[in-house]
């Protein structure tokens, strides 16, 4: 009699506890969904108020829309602020516009500490912004910090002046980025000769979320898709 009310109880429970699991499941699920879309909007959003917040009190109130209307408009200040900077590129584009830069630049230079931040920024915003500049090229491998252990770095380019003159002699190097995880941004400079380098076939940005992810978002690897779909018709065809 006992016996068999045990299997009754352990008959009841198998349901329950799927149903359980499957509850657990959809919850994840819905996690991973709506996480990165309400981070990313509560991000995007976090920043247009920034930038409205420095604008707006610089519009006067005859141009301030909000003047007329009976609610705010969110994302003013950032379209005040992205058509300033649009004139100003234009304006620094013609012959007057870059004379008055190369004139405020020779100012800047004979300052002893601003004139090393200033050109400082300046490369870094000319590297990251510029199209025409060099960036990362491509996604490679490195044995770091000691031989068999390896680690991800961003190519950046042939090994160029004085320490290309120095290290001539010795190997025919690459200036590589290695970054830190979870925080890409920040990292070590390395000049690694070419033929330690292990170029990857993923891009620059599967790389870097690799590396934000401390490794747990792979991409797909395009040689292991292409083999897949070249041998599933094949198996579909035996089956």
């Amino acid at each position: 009699m006992t016996r068999k009310k045990s299997d009754e109880d352990q008959a009841t429970y198998r349901p329950k506890g799927r149903f359980v699991t499957r509850l657990r499941n959809y919850l994840l699920t819905g996690l991973v969904i709506t996480g990165p879309i309400g981070i990313t909007l509560w991000l995007t959003w976090t920043f247009i108020h920034w930038v409205d917040g420095w604008v707006k009190p610089l519009v006067p109130a005859a141009y301030n829309p909000e003047t007329y209307l009976p609610f705010s408009v969110p994302g003013l200040g950032l379209i005040v602020a992205a058509v300033l900077l649009t004139i100003v590129g234009f304006l620094a584009a013609n012959f007057m516009g870059r004379s008055l830069l190369s004139f405020g630049e020779s100012l800047v230079g004979r300052m002893p500490l601003v004139r090393n931040l200033y050109s400082g920024l300046k490369q870094i915003f000319e590297t990251v912004l510029d199209e025409r500049g060099n960036s990362f090229s491509k996604a490679a491998l490195i044995e770091y910090p000691r031989k068999g252990l390896w680690a991800i770095v961003f190519i950046a380019t042939d090994t160029k002046g004085e320490v290309e003159r120095k290290l001539k002699d010795k190997a025919d190097t690459v200036s590589v980025f290695l970054p830190t995880t979870p925080n890409p941004t920040s990292g070590f400079l390395l000049f690694v000769p070419k033929q330690d380098v292990v170029e990857l076939s993923m891009s620059v940005e599967d790389a870097a979320k690799l590396v934000i992810s401390a490794g747990l978002v792979n991409p797909t690897y395009p040689e292991m898709l292409e083999e897949y779909v070249e041998t599933k018709p094949l198996e579909t065809q035996a089956s």
